[in-house]
């Protein structure tokens, strides 16, 4: 019987695998420091997450996206601080041996571009949907550099990121981003973990939300792994749990 169970064994560790929508890589922590984490989720995809000191809802863990291909990366959000962006970049260039093309704040938000300025200091250009530049003129916060209107398709190394304007959610300018060679989608906050709560509805637009994600669920119908803005990541699931939470009676 034991060749049986070494035979069958691995096929249902496989099939599982592909159940969930996820890599052998997933929940990998890779890096780790008091202010800094760093999660590796499919082969040439990261999850990096700092933390912003809230008034409303405390120290809040913040995600974002790392994508590699030959030698560059990309980078979706930064983290909340210029130190840990400095960090961010720092094990980039020891540990993955790769250069930063560019970052990509998702929306106007501290928790999005609250490092944006170390990015600057590197000489790393910042790309942001046409309303982030404004809103975030608007709040003076951290601005980008370079706008696009709904969508945007960044070559580097030898693959492309994408990132769309979908409609409104979370606020009324959010963009999610795209990896087409893992299939990883980086919802930001406009995307929830399971179970989680509405969260910040400050310059949320709720009715649309749910129709919002829809679209991204019809734009990308094989992702295998998808980030959300805070809490973990997992499969098509998370697209599912936020369209019910939104939806509208």
């Amino acid at each position: 019987m034991k060749p049986l169970l070494l035979f069958v064994l691995p096929a249902l560790l496989a099939a599982k695998t592909t159940e969930q929508g996820t890599s052998p890589e997933a929940g990998k922590v890779v890096y780790q420091s008091k202010r800094l984490t760093i999660t590796q989720v499919a082969q040439n995809t990261f999850v990096h997450t700092s933390f912003l000191d809230s008034k409303t809802f405390g120290k809040v863990p913040c995600n974002g996206m790392i994508v590699k291909s030959e030698g560059e990366t990309v980078v979706f959000d930064t983290p909340t601080t210029d130190k840990d962006s400095k960090e961010l970049i720092n094990w980039i260039k020891k540990d993955l041996r790769c250069t930063v093309k560019a970052v990509i704040p998702t929306h106007f938000h501290e928790d999005c571009l609250g490092g944006l300025k170390e990015f600057a200091r590197h000489n790393i250009p910042s790309y942001a949907h046409e309303p982030t530049i404004t809103y975030a003129k608007q709040a003076k916060f951290n601005v980008p550099q370079r706008g696009f209107t709904t969508s945007l398709a960044l070559p580097f190394g030898n693959t492309q990121v994408l990132a769309t304007f979908f409609g409104e959610g979370h606020t009324h300018d959010n963009v999610v981003g795209y990896f087409p060679d893992d299939e990883v989608l980086f919802g930001g906050c406009l995307l929830k973990e399971l179970n989680a709560t509405k969260g910040n509805l400050a310059d949320a637009n709720v009715q649309a939300w749910s129709a919002t994600v829809t679209r991204v669920k019809q734009e990308h119908p094989n992702v295998r792994v998808v980030i959300p803005g805070h809490g973990k990541p997992g499969d098509q699931s998370l697209l599912d749990y936020t369209i019910r939470l939104f939806q509208q009676p």
